[in-house]
C-alpha cells in the first residue's frame, strides 16, 4: 500500500464540499488573468503590501495598491457592500494576503486571495503594470 492509498480519499460528496470551499475563499493567477484581458473583471483587485515604490516598480494590471494594513470599514465603505476583493501579496513566502483576506472577512466583506501572488503571475508569464 503506498502513502496515496494508506488514508482512503474522501467520499465525492466530502470532496466536493471541500474543493468548493477551497474555490470560494481562492483564485489564480490564470482566472485574474483571463477576467481582465477579457474586460470581465467583477471584482477590485488589491495589492495588499509593499511601499508606493513597490508598488510602483510593478504590480498586477488594474491593481489598487491598498496594504492591509491601512485597510478600515470607512476606507472600505468607499465600494458597495456586494463587492468581491482579490487580495495578492509577493508570493508563496509571503503572508499579506491572507492579513488582508482576514481583515476584509472580519469587516463582513466578500473577499478571495490570488494564489501565487506576484510570484506567480511572473511565472505565468503575465505582464506587469509600472507606475
Amino acid at each position: 500500500m503506498s502513502y496515496v492509498t494508506d488514508i482512503p480519499a474522501a467520499s465525492p460528496e466530502e470532496a466536493a464540499s471541500h474543493f468548493m470551499h477551497r474555490l470560494s475563499v481562492e483564485t489564480d493567477c490564470a482566472d485574474v488573468h483571463h477576467a481582465i484581458s477579457q474586460q470581465d473583471q467583477d471584482f477590485v483587485l488589491l495589492h495588499v503590501v509593499g511601499s508606493p515604490e513597490t508598488f510602483a516598480r510593478r504590480h498586477l494590471p488594474g491593481a489598487l495598491h491598498l496594504p492591509h494594513s491601512q485597510m478600515t470599514p470607512e476606507r472600505m465603505a468607499q465600494w458597495p457592500a456586494d463587492t468581491l476583493f482579490v487580495v495578492y501579496c509577493a508570493g508563496p513566502h509571503c503572508n499579506g494576503a491572507d492579513r488582508a483576506a482576514l481583515k476584509l472577512a472580519r469587516m463582513g466583506l466578500a473577499v478571495k486571495i490570488m494564489l501565487g501572488g506576484i510570484t506567480g503571475w511572473e511565472d505565468e508569464g503575465y505582464t506587469f503594470a509600472h507606475g
